[in-house]
């Protein structure tokens, strides 16, 4: 059988809020009211297929406090999306 550890602080996770829109972030603080994120990206379909914009554009942080009530999953992000997001928001690529 095979044991889940869950998802930890500093992990990029895939998030899907009640709105139907899909975010990328760095997981920082999870809580039983909120989860705090860092540069939130939310995932668009566009003609060269998906991509990544930013969630909240005029924040002056860079990380956000979502509501537990507006987020329906919460789930550590495939490794190639999370090389991507790592990518973009950094600059460092992964292979």
């Amino acid at each position: 059988m095979l044991i889940s550890k869950g998802i930890a602080v500093g992990e990029i996770v895939s998030i899907k809020l009640i709105t139907g829109e899909e975010l990328i972030a760095k997981l920082e603080e999870e809580t039983t009211d909120y989860i705090k994120v860092n540069r939130p990206l939310t995932v668009s379909l566009g003609p060269q297929g998906l991509g990544m914009i930013p969630f909240v554009f005029l924040a002056q942080n860079e990380s956000i406090k979502l509501k537990m009530d507006h987020v329906l999953v919460l789930a550590a992000s495939k490794k190639d999306a999370a090389d991507q997001y790592i990518q973009g928001t950094t600059g460092i690529a992964l292979k």
